[in-house]
């Protein structure tokens, strides 16, 4: 008897396979009648358009959350949100962990691949880190923001605001149930309040800046000079994606005459909430519309970016971006290698940064062109659009709700792509693809 081979599920496509059937299941569920607040459920279209925003961690809707969405229906969206955020892999661990069962070394090489961690050992005690200072961050998050929304909803209610948008903060979703004010409204009502737009964005940072970096703070404190590399590539460039534009939404954007009626309070608090939602939470609580057209650039640029690897953010990652600076300013200084921080970055660092980059521009500019075109809308605004979807960011201009078929179905895949990752998703297709037996002759090409 002759046996069947098995054919080898790699780590990469155990990750993409979950995501989409977390996915799919999501949107079975969006479809049933209880779902929406009127009979009838949603039609597959849109529910698969917002499971895939709510597990990608996005944000972009087509129906506001608030008056859509029955109570099941938003707990099904902060289901998925929490899930997505966490990771389908981690989830899946965690479950196991909880249960008593031992968890075999595949299962232990996947978990490493989903969370980017160094090494699959000590994998199972950073899960349970990972969810002790998940829960425990949203859980203070959600206690502060009680302090503003149970005085304002109720007590019950006031309460599952809090929870629902601590949770959507802190994964980087950006959903939000403030529509019973006025449809899509996000936070624009808390601009000038500080409880809101101070605790919103720091969830946001913290969320962002990646599982492995809370372990090295929680190893090293306050010791900057004993954090990894990646750490320390990852709190500056972050650092600087925050001061910097908020410096620059604050003069260029909240001096405007347009923005006369707010106070310096509420400028100073909107510039660092614009700053900082942008990577990669899409909440806003200015109206986007009205930001000229130099800040509607700088917010494609840092959705684009996104967070750090191995976090609840998207985009191309802020350690690709400091890579790349990193690798020009030693081109610059003519030197032979890349360093930083007294260290040497290894090659195949600056060939993915390079790589991942170059797609996420290439699928942004692509996708933007084409929804342009398809919809008869402005480029900025179709290229805001797309930024937004494979940054998972969930920001609009509000042509979101506005576009057909064949738009949201660029923006679904968009979305899917920017959360698995660029490469992950590579690596999954390309499984298993045998490398040449030998190495072609190498040529110098003039690139400058």
């Amino acid at each position: 008897m002759f046996k069947l081979r098995k054919k080898q599920i790699t780590p990469a496509q155990i990750i993409i396979l979950g995501f989409a059937l977390l996915i799919l299941t999501g949107a079975l569920l969006l479809m049933l009648p209880f779902s929406t607040s009127t009979p009838g459920g949603a039609s597959f279209l849109d529910a698969l358009f917002t499971t895939t925003s709510a597990t990608c961690v996005t944000g972009l809707i087509v129906h506001d959350t608030a008056l859509y969405w029955s109570q099941f229906g938003q707990l099904v969206i902060l289901l998925l949100i929490q899930i997505g955020g966490m990771g389908v892999v981690t989830v899946a661990v965690a479950v196991f962990i909880f249960s008593g069962k031992k968890i075999s070394l595949k299962q232990r090489w996947v978990m490493q691949e989903s969370i980017s961690a160094p090494q699959v050992g000590g994998i199972v005690r950073m899960t349970g880190f990972i969810l002790r200072t998940l829960f425990l961050l949203e859980g203070i998050g959600a206690a502060v923001l009680a302090f503003r929304f149970c005085p304002e909803f109720g007590l019950a209610k006031g309460l599952w605001y809090s929870v629902f948008h601590s949770i959507s903060a802190f994964c980087n979703a950006g959903f939000d149930l403030m529509g019973i004010k006025a449809p899509f409204s996000s936070l624009t009502d808390y601009t000038g309040d500080p409880v809101v737009s101070l605790t919103i964005p720091l969830l946001i940072i913290l969320g962002g800046i990646g599982f492995m970096t809370w372990k090295d703070a929680k190893e090293h404190k306050w010791h900057f000079r004993l954090y990894k590399l990646q750490t320390k590539l990852i709190l500056t460039t972050t650092a600087v994606l925050i001061l910097v534009p908020t410096l620059l939404f604050f003069f260029l954007e909240f001096s405007r005459p347009v923005w006369d009626s707010m106070t310096l309070g509420e400028r100073l608090l909107a510039s660092f909430f614009q700053a900082v939602t942008p990577r990669t939470a899409g909440f806003n609580s200015v109206d986007l519309t009205a930001l000229s057209e130099p800040s509607q650039a700088l917010t494609i640029a840092l959705m684009l970016i996104g967070g750090a690897p191995g976090s609840t953010a998207g985009g191309f990652k802020v350690t690709a971006l400091a890579v790349l600076f990193v690798n020009a300013s030693a081109v610059l200084r003519q030197r032979s290698c890349i360093q930083c921080y007294g260290r040497r970055l290894m090659p195949e660092a600056l060939t993915n940064a390079a790589t991942i980059v170059l797609m996420y521009v290439f699928l942004f500019f692509v996708g933007g062109c084409t929804i342009s075109g398809l919809e008869g809308i402005p480029l900025m605004d179709a290229m805001f659009e797309t930024a937004s979807a494979i940054g998972t960011v969930g920001l609009t201009l509000g042509a979101t709700p506005t576009l057909g078929a064949a738009s949201k179905l660029i923006l679904i895949f968009l979305m899917y792509f920017g959360r698995v990752g660029g490469l992950t998703l590579i690596y999954a297709l390309l499984a298993n693809k045998p490398q040449p037996a030998s190495m072609p002759p190498q040529e110098r090409v003039t690139v400058s």
